[in-house]
């Protein structure tokens, strides 16, 4: 069992210096048990002693407040008129830094201001480390003319710093920064003012918890944060951090994602495919298959080989998903489920019963409810496995990229709607058909819809600028984010942004050419 994390705040300080914006940073002392040598931000453990509040966070404000004080003499407290504490005053209350914290405040008449530390962040120690510590950052402008200075236990040094020089003596090993602190001074420098930090900082929304985790793969042990790719799924599929989670995509390896989902990759890698077809298995005395993938007899074996399939279930009828499914049920004889196929796609595919929005299957101790997504195809379906709350996608929702929307069968409009449809929808984990399971559901589901509304401005810029194109001629404006080699494929999805924007009466076409509305 990995550590247990201890509860921790952090103050980042920031301040208006000659030549932009400035924070507090010490160097804490190599002797210590975390961080040793590294230069961090004031911060340290809560204490039962710190008082709560009706703000689920309070505790942590409070620590951040207490805990900068103690190691760097900068006292951000306020008085009963709820002004701040002075540079001098802060001074003469030095004597009360290796004090109860609460002493100074009774006796002073002094208070924490809550709503001076705006919440910046939640970091969570990776396992392994010597210490684990689950802390909050909150950033804050520092009291003016308090410079303050270190303490002499747990740091060596203390300095302002503009945060691209910061960064800049770190990168050349001046100093030492870690990850957490790295990120933070790449936000940083981005603010002119420290007023402008803190009111960009107060107006997002609640930080993501960034909770490094350990998995193992053909590169030996890795480490993850949240921006890699295999990161959700090495929580979901190792609750417990005891790094034994894998991060390779591997075909025709079965992955146990949880107690009731395993995962096997589909030998068919490739451009519109990435690692191969995500076929899972669902169940546990009674099995469903979810997209059996392409017709290959050794991934067939493979899914075969586990017991009791029942069900074999189709996200939708392309051909790097369904064709398995009818060899799949001559060797198991389970039934088949989905819709139907349109026209031009795999005829094999006759569902023993079509399965309609909304409805349920019952595996026994749990339930898939099928949800129609239309949009990449036409009879698309998500399956939501209700007991855990994971969905899995099919195509709808791609982990790695953005999925090809193909007219006629594909339509833009249709597919946006469908999007939208799940953010209805109680969801946990996305399970897609290819890549990684998909933390953060409804930000993923919004970042599509941004991403595709993006595009169509994009569209709509391009027939502004070219007046009367055809498609080919805005082709390199709209997709010049992308290689050119994917172009012939980008191709199909401006066909369906130019179809969704004429169905909206928002651009015209005659003759193969489309003019602005």
């Amino acid at each position: 069992m990995a550590m247990v994390p201890r509860p921790a705040a952090t103050l980042i300080l920031v301040r208006d210096g000659t030549q932009g914006i400035e924070v507090l940073m010490m160097q804490r002392a190599k002797e210590s048990a975390f961080l040793g040598g590294a230069y961090v931000f004031p911060g340290g453990s809560l204490d039962e002693a710190d008082p709560g509040g009706d703000d689920p966070l309070a505790k942590h404000r409070f620590a951040a407040v207490r805990e900068c004080f103690e190691e760097s003499g900068v006292l951000l407290l306020v008085d009963k008129k709820n002004q701040p504490v002075t540079a001098k005053r802060a001074e003469a209350l030095a004597h009360y830094r290796d004090k109860p914290f609460k002493e100074l405040l009774e006796k002073e008449q002094l208070r924490v201001p809550h709503a001076a530390l705006a919440h910046y962040g939640h970091w969570i120690t990776s396992p392994g480390a010597s210490r684990r510590f689950d802390a909050h950052f909150f950033l804050a402008v520092a009291p003016e003319g308090q410079e303050g200075s270190h303490d002499p236990v747990e740091a060596v040094h203390q300095i302002w710093i503009r945060p691209e020089e910061a960064l800049e003596r770190g990168a050349r090993g001046e100093i030492e920064l870690v990850f957490a602190t790295r990120t933070t001074l790449g936000d940083l420098k981005q603010f002119a003012t420290a007023a402008e930090a803190f009111a960009a900082v107060r107006a997002r929304p609640a930080p993501e918890t960034n909770r490094a985790c350990w998995a193992q793969g053909k590169d030996g042990p890795k480490l993850h944060r949240r921006a890699d790719p295999p990161y959700f799924e090495i929580h979901w599929s190792d609750p417990e951090e005891t790094g034994q989670s894998t991060y390779d995509l591997v075909a025709g390896v079965a992955k146990r994602l949880d107690r009731h989902v395993t995962r096997l990759i589909a030998p068919n890698p490739g451009m519109m495919t990435g690692p191969g077809t995500n076929t899972y298995l669902v169940g546990e005395r009674e099995i469903a298959v979810i997209d059996p993938g392409p017709d290959v007899a050794s991934h067939l074996e493979k899914i075969a080989s586990f017991k009791n399939i029942k069900w074999i279930l189709c996200t939708h009828t392309h051909v790097d998903h369904s064709p398995g499914a009818a060899p799949l049920k001559a060797a198991t004889g389970a039934q088949v489920l989905g819709m139907a196929a349109p026209a031009g796609q795999d005829a094999s595919f006759r569902p023993d019963h079509v399965l309609e929005h909304g409805q349920r299957v019952d595996l026994g101790e749990l339930s898939l409810r099928a949800i129609h997504t239309p949009g990449h195809a036409s009879n698309h379906l998500c399956y939501l496995l209700e007991q855990t709350k994971m969905l899995f996608t099919g195509d709808h929702v791609m982990q790695g990229s953005t999925v090809v929307i193909n007219p006629p069968d594909g339509n833009m409009l249709t597919y946006l709607a469908s999007l939208e449809l799940l953010l209805a929808e109680n969801v946990t984990i996305l399970a897609p058909g290819h890549g990684h399971l998909i933390g953060a559901p409804h930000k993923e589901v919004k970042r599509l819809i941004a991403h595709r509304l993006a595009r169509e401005a994009k569209v709509t810029a391009a027939i502004r600028q070219l007046g009367s194109p055809a498609l080919e001629e805005m082709l390199p404006l709209v997709y010049d984010d992308v290689h050119p080699r994917i172009h012939p494929v980008a191709a199909r999805s401006l066909t369906a942004h130019l179809e969704k924007l004429v169905a909206e009466g928002k651009v015209r076409t005659e003759g193969g050419r489309y003019t602005l509305a």
